[in-house]
């Protein structure tokens, strides 16, 4: 089937079809949902060589992979909106393309990406404190959606985030409305944007309640199994152990909860803990009652929407930059539970 024969059978114009296929906003969201549920009951795929020929564009969005694995995006977490952003390109009919950088070479890849014009646009991963990506960007010209935030970067860009202040906050004032005053944080590198949002949502939880900080009770590293069982085994040691941690990954929560067991504790009863992002695809926080509580936030769904406003930035390139903040949800799990007496009843 082609263009032509599919726009007759919705009875609209192929330009309309076109528009739709190919992410112009001016299409209302109705037709869009139309045209491309119609495309994929027909089977029909947009000829990407004539789009190319006809628009100028590559039809591809790249993705910058730095080649040391010592970083935060290396993890399941950057699969899950991989894929997420896989499902929006394949709807739109734009190719992917991942590229290996050297850690302190990607302002060469994304200059190279831009000159040989192999990509249309590019998301953004892994945003650090005045990320220096973003002016390069705007410099070259080369359209982008920074999955995460920049603190301290002034100039506009487009960028969709989970409110990491927020999720924290809530989880820390959970844990606090349960009693525990002695409250853990395993976060990840603290040169990441998001890891300093979910700190600073932290600290501000604690310092509503009176509670001053205890750098004893923070931990800032990869967030691996075994970093998360390190940090929180020398935690459980200290003479005022915590009662309840925040992980800031289901990984590094795993680890807390492999030095709670060693250490002849129960999670829930006596030691209390919070994870994050445990709606991956691959590594369920369990089925109908999840075994973690946690403030959940789907990565899959945040490539699909970033994906989306790259495609919209790239069909409009004079409409201002698009921004997206998202809320993340507390979800009440067994590895939480009220306080610890101090009397020894609990075998703490």
């Amino acid at each position: 089937m082609n263009l032509k024969e599919l726009a007759s059978k919705l009875g609209l114009s192929p330009t309309t079809v076109s528009r739709a296929l190919n992410g112009y906003p001016e299409v209302n969201e109705e037709t869009r949902a139309r045209v491309l549920a119609a495309a994929n009951r027909h089977n029909y795929r947009p000829n990407t060589r004539a789009i190319r020929l006809a628009t100028g564009r590559a039809m591809a969005i790249g993705h910058v992979v730095p080649v040391s694995s010592k970083h935060e995006m290396v993890n399941p977490v950057f699969a899950d909106f991989i894929a997420g952003a896989g499902e929006t390109y394949l709807r739109y009919s734009y190719d992917m393309v991942l590229t290996i950088a050297p850690d302190e070479g990607e302002d060469r890849v994304y200059r190279d990406m831009r000159s040989r014009g192999i990509v249309d646009g590019v998301i953004v991963h892994g945003p650090r404190q005045n990320d220096p990506r973003i002016p390069l960007l705007r410099e070259i010209g080369l359209p982008f959606v920074v999955h995460g935030r920049s603190t301290g970067t002034e100039e506009p860009y487009s960028w969709l985030d989970v409110n990491n202040r927020r999720a924290f906050q809530r989880a820390t004032e959970f844990l606090l409305d349960l009693g525990h005053r002695r409250i853990a944080l395993i976060n990840g590198l603290e040169f990441m944007d998001f890891a300093i949002r979910r700190r600073t949502g932290y600290l501000d939880a604690l310092a509503s309640r009176g509670i001053g900080p205890d750098a004893a009770l923070m931990s800032s590293d990869e967030m691996t199994e075994f970093n998360g069982y390190r940090a929180a085994r020398a935690m459980l040691a200290l003479p005022e152990p915590p009662s309840a941690f925040l992980a800031s990954m289901m990984i590094s929560g795993l680890g807390v909860r492999r030095a709670v067991e060693e250490m002849g504790l129960r999670v829930g009863r006596d030691v209390s803990i919070i994870i994050h992002d445990d709606e991956l695809s691959y590594f369920r926080n369990g089925e109908d009652v999840p075994i973690y509580t946690a403030t959940r936030s789907s990565v899959r769904e945040a490539g699909r929407q970033a994906a989306e406003m790259l495609i919209q930035t790239i069909s409009t390139p004079d409409e201002g930059p698009l921004q997206r903040l998202l809320e993340a949800d507390l979800i009440i799990g067994q590895s939480t539970g009220p306080a610890p007496r101090r009397d020894g009843a609990t075998g703490r």
